[in-house]
């Protein structure tokens, strides 16, 4: 490891690490990233660019690194865009660059460099997207040549997690800030939770040569993780970063637990997704450093300055020993000193002409050559930097005299720091620009948060201790919790110094002639690209971001969006407020999908939920359909049975005899107060005030837009009680919908919603011996149809357990529907079917359910309708009460839902009657219709009916109401089209005689 220094850095040297990259072999020691590995042993090239393959070597230390990406290991485990810089170390591992071919040192897609003046921001929606053809033939090349690393294609082997935790204080970063705003909570008794996305807690402190408290940066962090460790209500939890700050104080975090460790020593979870309610959150995020823009900025040796601190002090790694650094503020200082320190010659390239601060001062006493007043200009080299042309700079940042050439190995860049203010933005806060930083900082909190340290713009680790005390203790103060007494972390205070904003280093070429100034490294967005897409008309910042894709990659423009929107203000001649920022979503970083997917995967992906009747209708050999979680039975085939026999079986044993299905999945809904009946009115489109106790009515739901939402039967059980029925898809849906409209427009009615699904059984017993089968066990309800109408309930015994009886029907028969505790559902039933029995009692599943209610031409909500159709489009018109207002009412006035041709409910008969339509099928123009056709609607419900001898079928067809008896044409798979006739969807008893037989 030629590169390593002989002593120093936080690794352990007593463990060597074999690993392997590009195929090649190499050593490095726990505690050692890839990057810092790699470094160790002299590899500057590993990466190729996206667009011009351009050779680019390692930018960070950091999350924000946006070269070094690797494909890591192979087969399941194998994990695509890692960022090196983050990559712990580990025996065995393997790793490969992306995006070149056939190797980083020789990749032939380079040759897109040569033609660069060609390629430039949106130069595909220019060539290729003005002719089709021309698309179709490039499209598979460009995105042949364009991706990243590659996903998995086998299963995961890994597990993943979730966690749900409540703390009265998050604390999100562990550096100086974030460390002192732990201790203070915690100090006050608070319940905290510490999150830090590195190893180990300490942030820059573990780069730092400063003393806090009067001992080493280091060793201060170890005394605060101990202290941290032994107070029992605080959490500290290092490899996790907040990715997502969400409504009410819920942040989201990703813990890394196994990617740091062997296989063979890996946790039983890879990682662990938090889910943290905080009462208040402290951001202790940070600032990333940013580069400077110039000609070649991309060569690798060329790094940020705080990395290559990094890389010298963390790490004991040279990153080069003919170093040139340049900045425009003091921070680019401490890299100068770091490699002085380490035994590097060094020149520093300063664009401010009186450089000030504490750290400049320290560089000045060591006989460190300052080129005060000067830029680079550009860098030079092939597969790493090899020098530089330096200029002066004026006052109006133009340049002046005659240039000069550097040679280095090693160019550190400091353009100034840009505070990490994604979660702050993210919580919906918006940030406010400040000139003296040339920052966006935080602005005014939309919710319990505070930012503390490098994210409010404070750079000094004087400051970040302070600010961080006072901030932690001032959020536990808030969460309700006495501050402590104590006094914050003691650190010597060093200037600072001033800033030089500079956000395009000028060239004696123009932009578009001068060599490539890039602005984002991984998207090689360069400032010609920027400019470009001002003269083309994009000023907004959104609009040039989305133009020349710059902040699109892994990285979100973390080091480059800043100096992106400076350009843009330049060449648009306004402020950088002006031209505003580009917007901060979730995720902070990327979030495998393993993490988000947790246990929730094959049978784990949702809750099964099953009737009290499932076990039953396993030992009756049914097979199952997945209806909104629950198992329902989908037919009870008999041996040699296929579906058709079975269904038609089921079907005609309803019409000639009695059937049972299982319809306790409906959802039940208990809704009582004296305001009930007034939701009612307004949640469907019919009237319920005059519905007398005991009888039942069938509802309409509409949304907003008039548009059908849900439906059921809904029964009056007293003069403040209703049992509201739905879909049973749809009853999650439904309860959230009224508690909505409860809670935020009607919070004055009296009304209290309770799900009861789960608490009942119900059994509906239909065909025209249903009610012979029930009067056998229910010997105290008069069935008699005078006592007993069609639409009413009663109460009663069935089998000796108390029942509510409901006459309702969705086959057409007679029908009723018994519900009982879901305890006694199972005797219940079978004492049904031992009552039965004479009659040839047959269950039958939802198929057979499907093709009774389709006779009769009833909807299924989601199924024939989409969200898009209305009463009126159904022929249901007249449920839609004149006498009163209801949801949804005022849309079906519109002149869009009250056209003639909208696309209406009607059935459809087949010129074959053994034909069955598909569903989804597509209803077009004629027998050969032109690609692309012009539809004329599509069928919703298709099957093969035993009670007529042949198909059906149900659709909505524009202005099919009016087009009765009118031939029609549908597309079927594989280009076959098949002749229908428009009919009355009541196929089967239209008057409706045999539910009161």
């Amino acid at each position: 490891m030629k590169a390593r220094l002989p002593s120093g850095g936080r690794v352990d040297r007593s463990r060597v690490l074999r690993f392997t990259f590009n195929g090649r072999s190499y050593q490095g020691h726990a505690g050692d990233t890839l990057a810092s590995a790699l470094l160790a042993n002299g590899v500057s090239l590993v990466a190729r660019s996206w667009k011009y393959h351009r050779p680019r070597g390692i930018l960070s230390a950091g999350v924000e690194e946006p070269n070094a990406l690797v494909q890591l290991f192979d087969g399941a485990r194998t994990v695509p865009n890692a960022r090196m810089t983050e990559v712990s170390l580990v025996e065995g591992l393997s790793a490969a660059s992306i995006h070149a071919s056939p190797s980083v040192e020789f990749d032939v897609k380079a040759v897109n460099g040569w033609f660069s003046r060609l390629i430039p921001a949106g130069f595909y929606y220019k060539t290729f997207m003005a002719s089709q053809a021309a698309w179709h033939f490039f499209e598979k090349h460009i995105r042949a040549s364009s991706g990243l690393g590659a996903s998995p294609t086998v299963k995961d082997p890994d597990r993943y997690e979730k966690r749900y935790a409540h703390c009265d204080v998050l604390v999100v970063g562990g550096g100086i800030a974030g460390l002192a705003a732990a201790l203070a909570a915690g100090r006050s008794g608070a319940r905290v939770v510490l999150c830090d996305e590195q190893a180990e807690l300490g942030g820059w402190l573990l780069s730092s040569d400063e003393k806090v408290d009067g001992v080493p940066a280091v060793q201060w962090v170890e005394q605060a993780r101990k202290e941290l460790a032994a107070m029992p209500e605080v959490r500290v939890l290092p490899r996790t970063t907040a990715f997502g700050y969400h409504d009410h104080n819920l942040v989201t975090l990703i813990e890394r637990r196994g990617d740091h460790l062997p296989v063979a020593d890996a946790p039983a979870f890879r990682e662990r997704l938090w889910k943290v309610r905080a009462k208040q959150v402290v951001l202790a995020t940070g600032a990333h450093e940013r580069p400077l823009v110039f000609g070649n900025n991309d060569l690798p040796g060329i790094m940020l300055a705080s990395a290559v601190s990094t890389y010298v002090r963390r790490y004991a790694v040279l990153p080069g020993r003919r170093a040139v650094i340049f900045t425009n503020n003091d921070a680019g200082y401490d890299a100068a000193l770091a490699l002085h320190g380490a035994g590097a010659s060094v020149t520093v390239v300063d664009a401010r002409r009186e450089p000030d601060g504490g750290l400049s001062q320290r560089v000045r006493a060591k006989g460190i050559d300052i080129l005060a007043g000067h830029v680079i200009t550009e860098a030079r080299g092939g597969r790493r930097v090899s020098r530089v042309v330096v200029q002066a700079l004026d006052g109006s940042d133009r340049l002046s005299g005659s240039p000069r050439t550097l040679a280095c190995d090693l160019v550190a860049l400091s353009g100034g720091f840009s505070p990490v203010i994604h979660l702050h933005c993210q919580a919906g806060s918006r940030p406010v620009w400040d000139d003296e930083r040339a920052a966006f900082l935080p602005g005014q909190p939309a919710q319990g948060e505070m930012s503390a340290g490098g994210c409010c713009g404070v750079q000094s680790l004087f400051l970040c201790a302070h600010n961080g005390w006072t901030t932690g203790a001032a959020a536990a103060r808030a969460a309700g919790f006495t501050a402590p007494a104590t006094e914050p972390p003691r650190v010597a205070e060093i200037q600072t110094g001033s800033l030089r904003p500079l956000w395009l280093v000028p060239h004696a070429r123009p932009v578009s002639r001068a060599p490539k100034q890039f602005v984002d490294l991984q998207n090689d967005v360069a400032a010609s690209d920027i400019h470009l897409a001002v003269r083309e008309g994009f000023e907004s910042i959104e609009h040039v971001k989305r133009y020349t894709a710059m902040g699109f990659g892994t990285d979100q423009g973390k080091t480059g969006n800043i100096n992106g929107m400076g350009i843009a203000a330049q060449v648009l001649g306004k402020s950088i407020p002006q031209v505003g920022t580009t917007t901060f979503r979730p995720n902070y970083t990327p979030v495998t999908f393993g993490a988000v997917a947790g246990l929730e995967l094959g049978d784990a992906f949702e809750p099964v939920r099953t009737t009290a009747l499932h076990a039953w209708h396993v030992r009756q050999g049914a097979l199952f359909e997945d209806v909104g979680q629950w198992k329902r039975p989908w037919y009870y085939p008999k041996p040699g049975e296929d579906l058709h026999a079975a269904v038609k079986r089921e079907v005609l044993a309803v019409r000639h005899g009695v059937g049972t299905l299982d319809a306790s999945t409906l959802g039940k809904i208990d809704i009582q107060g004296p305001d009930a009946a007034t939701l009612l009115n307004w949640v469907y489109c019919n009237a319920w005030s005059k519905l007398e106790v005991g009888k039942c009515r069938y509802g309409l739901m509409l949304d907003e837009n008039g548009m059908v939402f849900d439906d059921g039967v809904t029964v009056r059980l007293g003069e403040n009680h209703f049992l509201m029925h739905t879909t049973t898809g749809g009853a999650a849906r439904v309860l959230a919908w009224l508690e909505r409209w409860l809670q935020t427009e009607w919070p004055h009615l009296k009304v209290y919603l309770t799900t009861v699904t789960d608490h009942w059984a119900t059994t509906a017993l239909a065909g025209p011996k249903s009610r012979e089968v029930l009067q056998k066990i229910c010997p105290d309800v008069d069935f008699d149809d005078a006592a007993f109408p069609f639409m009413s309930y009663r109460e009663g015994t069935v089998a000796g357990v108390k029942a509510r009886i409901m006459r309702i029907s969705f086959s057409g028969e007679r029908s009723y529907e018994v519900n009982v505790p879901a305890a006694e559902g199972l005797r219940v039933w079978e004492a049904i079917h031992a009552a039965g029995a004479p009659c040839g009692i047959t269950p039958y599943g939802t198929e057979t359910m499907h093709v009774l209610r389709a006779e009769k031409g009833y909807i299924i909500v989601g199924q024939d309708t989409d969200g898009s159709v209305t009463p009126v489009d159904l022929g249901m018109g007249a449920m839609v009460a004149k006498t009163k207002d209801c949801l949804g009412k005022r849309s079906l006035t519109r002149s869009d839902t009250a056209r003639a041709d909208r696309k209406q409910f009607v059935g459809l008969l087949t010129d074959d009657p053994q034909i069955v339509l598909e569903e989804g099928a597509a209803i077009v123009d004629g027998p050969t219709p032109r690609i692309p056709a012009r539809g004329q609607g599509h069928v919703t419900s298709s099957y093969d009916s035993p009670t007529l001898g042949r198909s059906i079928a149900l659709a909505m067809v524009k202005g099919g109401a009016q087009r009765m008896g009118e031939r029609v044409h549908v597309s079927m798979q594989g280009g076959r089209v098949v002749t229908a006739t428009i009919a009355n969807p009541v196929f089967f008893d239209p008057k409706s005689e045999r539910q009161n037989a």
